[in-house]
């Protein structure tokens, strides 16, 4: 015979919020939404809702992600738990958030949705005032692709088959959001035995031609879908 049990203790509300970053006009960009209801009807805010007691933790923020800006089909990862008491005005609710790093020819035109009003694309350097907590959750989020520039080959993927030293800095410089030197950059670069020369030379305007480079193990590559 199946037991029943009552909880004494309080029981939260669960949500999850996405970051979705892309590289966009040669800047850093992340997805928001304008909420259309309360509580901080109006203002900018990431993607996101509440916890079905049916579904897990991923399925959540893909189908809150789907529903608002009708983006489907990005490989998330968990990045943070946030939970401080007074981060929701609603009550108790404590948020799994998720972030993705997408290029951009990857994501279809996103569009409003659900309880979203509004979607739109926002240099992370220029973010609107935003509801919740969720500058804090966008900052964490950002060092955490930083870091991931460090020991993986995230930033490849947005590039051609085929790119030079330079496109590559600039992508890194992008994420980083700083200019980096040339010659240390390069020597780091090199020295991670992720790309090998292709043995061709590209010309660019009136710069000496620059070696061409491409992935040396495609096969692989961080996953990003």
């Amino acid at each position: 015979m199946a037991s029943s049990h009552c909880y004494e203790y309080p029981r939260p509300a669960l949500t999850t919020d996405v970051v979705v970053f892309t590289l966009r006009e040669q800047h850093l960009q992340l997805l928001l939404i304008r909420r259309a209801n309360p509580p901080h009807a109006g203002m900018w805010a990431l993607p996101g809702g509440f916890l079905d007691m049916n579904e897990d933790l991923d399925r959540c923020a893909q189908r809150e992600l789907a529903e608002e800006t009708g983006i489907s089909g990005v490989y998330l990862e968990q990045l943070y738990s946030f939970g401080r008491p007074d981060r929701d005005p609603r009550g108790r609710v404590i948020s799994v958030a998720y972030f993705a790093l997408v290029p951009e020819h990857r994501l279809p035109e996103p569009h409003a949705a659900s309880d979203a009003a509004e979607v739109a694309w926002f240099p992370v350097n220029a973010l609107p005032p935003l509801a919740f907590d969720h500058g804090d959750i966008i900052a964490m989020a950002q060092q955490r692709l930083v870091a991931k520039l460090a020991y993986s080959n995230i930033a490849l993927q947005f590039l051609a088959e085929t790119f030079t030293l330079g496109e590559l800095q600039q992508v890194y410089e992008i994420v980083q959001g700083e200019s980096l030197d040339k010659r240390n950059f390069r020597k780091r670069i090199l020295a991670l035995g992720l790309i090998e020369e292709t043995g061709q030379l590209r010309r660019t305007g009136r710069h000496r031609p620059a070696r061409e480079y491409r992935i040396k193990h495609p096969q692989r590559m961080e996953i990003i879908k």
